[in-house]
């Protein structure tokens, strides 16, 4: 905690600071949830302080679990029940994680591998619903997505994809150049063999193979298990 409110150069007044915090913090817990369990919620520990709360208590957890959950249903096979627990998760998803907490290094590798696990849920979930055929549902979410993250090529061929199998040639061979630009402009680059063959596929009026993400078996099981600490 220490080195993540002062850095490399703590005042020398730095841990009495960090108790006075924490005993700020119990007083705030006392006033909303009770004093009995606001003093075993925050305990001290022998190097500093823990929290004792139940995974369900815990954002970050509840979305794990449910983000697991959700992929073992597609590894069955079963696109709508992992669809829905993939949608449960990324509903613990209000914003950007802790965009109200002026963050040092420590909070801010937490925040980017949370919102890493948070992009990777997401198009799990945008796959299942590919794979239910939600193709005209999902390309205007897909669109507002490509806004959002201008350099993912995965969520860019999604958008072409739901475009053209909901019969939007035009306008998925508009989102390709769109794409193209973008990679040019930004990083020298164009796109993917992947995406250039689906650009040729769609200018041959071909019906298109699904393009979708695909990951090793278990790697998203090993992320979504990470253990993630809760900033106090």
């Amino acid at each position: 905690m220490v080195d993540e409110l002062w850095g490399k150069e703590p005042p020398k007044t730095a841990l009495s600071t960090v108790r006075t915090h924490v005993y700020h913090l119990r007083q705030i817990l006392r006033q909303e949830i009770g004093d009995c369990v606001a003093h075993d919620l925050v305990g001290t520990w022998s190097t500093g302080y823990v929290l004792r709360a139940a995974s369900e208590q815990v954002d970050a957890q509840s979305f794990q679990w449910l983000a697991r959950q959700g992929e073992a249903a597609l590894g069955r096979g079963q696109f709508a029940e992992g669809s829905d627990l993939l949608k449960q998760a990324l509903e613990f998803w209000r914003g950007d994680p802790l965009m109200d907490v002026a963050k040092g290094s420590i909070l801010t590798q937490h925040v980017q591998h949370l919102e890493e696990l948070y992009i990777r849920v997401l198009q799990l979930r945008i796959g299942a619903d590919m794979q239910l055929g939600l193709h005209s549902h999902i390309a205007a979410e897909l669109k507002s997505l490509v806004l959002r993250h201008p350099l993912n090529e995965w969520l860019h061929g999604q958008l072409i994809t739901a475009l053209q199998r909901s019969g939007r040639r035009g306008e998925a061979l508009r989102s390709y150049q769109s794409l193209r630009t973008i990679l040019r402009e930004e990083l020298g680059l164009d796109p993917s063999p992947e995406l250039q063959r689906l650009h040729q596929n769609i200018l041959g009026d071909g019906a298109g193979s699904p393009h979708s993400m695909n990951f090793p078996h278990g790697v998203m099981k090993q992320m979504l298990g990470t253990q993630i600490r809760r900033a106090s």
